[in-house]
């Protein structure tokens, strides 16, 4: 499903500064596997996912999703094969807009723009069914302008818009960081059971050292733009937290104690 073959960025290349986000990168994932990306601050986390997603190019490499080269792909026409959840809650919605108007703008991202009826009753009432899988009851304020909405209720809708197209690829980009720990169990637990029933590839990018050993098949650790680990199968289900953190050369608190 997701091939990535020898990816290389360097930020502010010749000068000073220069950053070596992604030092010649591979990796692979199948149709339906859930690997979760852990790594130190600066090990290359976000700079994949947003190579991935399209919203930055990459120097070299390629990467290949459902057979189709995407290296040089706009982020717009990626759309079509991937979808990303954010940290920051504001980042996935429009404020300004319904929750209704949100889930159409969401099923309608990949489609070509042509004049057609938008908020039907047959959408609403799928719009509703999704949103009430959530148990949040936002299935009832579908007129609802999204900027009353707290932040864990916007990342949820942020998470049934992403998954509502059925993407190739999901990318979490620490989606629950920035939650309350209720909240932030309430939606990663929203995020495993869509990733379970619509069989999605998915890339879960954490600080928490738990979620990694709890969550998915595959433990990919990322340092100085590489895979340093890559755990999966029996091995992944002996790995511990303590066990992870040894291969940290920094380690923190958080990490430790799963926050």
């Amino acid at each position: 499903m997701l091939n990535i073959t020898n990816l290389r960025r360097t930020f502010f290349a010749g000068t000073a500064d220069e950053k070596v986000a992604l030092d010649g990168l591979s990796l692979s994932l199948g149709k339906g596997e859930f690997g979760v990306i852990i790594g130190s601050n600066g090990a290359g986390k976000s700079t994949l996912l947003n190579a991935i997603s399209g919203a930055l190019q990459v120097d070299e490499g390629t990467i290949t999703i459902a057979d189709d080269d995407v290296t040089r792909m706009p982020v717009h026409d990626r759309a079509r094969h991937v979808a990303r959840v954010f940290q920051d809650p504001m980042k996935g919605t429009a404020s300004g807009m319904t929750i209704a108007e949100n889930m159409l703008l969401a099923e309608l991202r990949t489609s070509k723009a042509r004049l057609k009826p938008g908020l039907t009753r047959k959408r609403m009432d799928n719009y509703r069914e999704q949103l009430s899988y959530l148990k949040l009851g936002l299935e009832d304020r579908m007129d609802t302008q999204v900027s009353l909405l707290s932040g864990g209720q916007r990342q949820s809708l942020s998470l049934v818009m992403a998954v509502i197209k059925e993407p190739d690829i999901l990318l979490l980009d620490e989606h629950t960081a920035a939650l309350d720990p209720r909240t932030a169990n309430l939606v990663l637990n929203a995020t495993l059971r869509a990733v379970s029933a619509l069989k999605l590839t998915t890339l879960m990018v954490s600080h928490n050292m738990q979620h990694a050993v709890d969550y998915g098949n595959r433990i990919l650790m990322l340092e100085a733009g590489k895979v340093k680990l890559d755990i999966s199968g029996a091995e992944k289900k002996g790995v511990s937290v303590q066990s992870l953190t040894n291969h940290f050369a920094i380690k923190s608190d958080r990490m430790l104690l799963g926050a």
